[in-house]
């Protein structure tokens, strides 16, 4: 975790899964014997874990985190991105970095009329769904799904099972954060200044309106409205410097 970013507008979260090829038992074939970019996998493996963490962490947080999974071993006939997912939550968990987990995250799928829990690769082929599912103790926060024609009571309660299986893993999670967890940093959210918003209200008025409704295509709206973020920060650094330092 790094200092705060100043100038942006949005929490700079970035994960990384690193599938190495000696977690299956092979050196890479080419000359400098040197890995590969991202597979197609690893982009959405990476979106299946930042999904369900990203809203853990504080609103207004701007500390650069970055979390690298690298697969160690694989038996290549289980698919490792929810270890992945469950893996993270706890290491942010037990880290110094505020984040409200743990969470847990399960696989479920539907074959024969059997639900299956956390199926392999062959399973997945042969089920008639294939659901994510991610949730804390307060409820599901994120699934991810792909089914044939199934009834919506078979996927609901694929869902219930589902979190029921992840609150077991928070449980497990909860012990090891108890003996390995550090304390948590603080952080203050920098909030807006009212003073600030309300001026910047009487200085615009029903500009950004006209300047859409005005506007002859997403280029020329683009240049306007950039225009008027401009003319309000002028007019707003004499009084307020720093709410407009903050992005206020």
């Amino acid at each position: 975790m790094s200092e705060p970013r100043e100038g942006i507008d949005f929490f700079p979260l970035t994960v990384d899964l690193e599938e190495r090829h000696y977690a299956i038992g092979q050196i890479p074939g080419s000359f400098f014997r040197r890995e590969g970019r991202p597979t197609t996998h690893a982009i959405l493996t990476d979106r299946l874990i930042d999904r369900p963490i990203r809203p853990l962490f504080p609103k207004g947080f701007k500390n650069e985190v970055q979390v690298i999974v690298t697969t160690l071993s694989s038996d290549g006939e289980t698919p490792f991105d929810i270890i992945a997912l469950n893996g993270v939550s706890t290491a942010l968990s037990i880290s110094n970095i505020p984040f409200n987990g743990p969470l847990g995250a399960t696989r479920m799928g539907y074959i024969d009329g059997d639900f299956v829990v956390n199926p392999t690769y062959e399973q997945i082929q042969n089920s008639d769904l294939d659901i994510v599912v991610a949730g804390s103790r307060d409820g599901v926060s994120m699934m991810e799904a792909g089914a044939s024609i199934v009834d919506e009571d078979i996927v609901y309660e694929a869902i219930q099972i589902a979190q029921n299986v992840n609150l077991e893993v928070i449980s497990l999670q909860e012990d090891f954060i108890e003996e390995a967890g550090q304390e948590k940093s603080d952080f203050i959210p920098r909030g807006h200044d009212p003073a600030a918003v309300e001026k910047a209200r009487d200085i615009l008025g029903d500009k950004i309106y006209e300047a859409m409704r005005d506007s002859s295509d997403q280029d020329d709206m683009r240049v306007r409205l950039n225009s008027l973020e401009d003319d309000l920060a002028e007019s707003l650094a004499p009084e307020f410097e720093s709410a407009v330092s903050a992005g206020a």
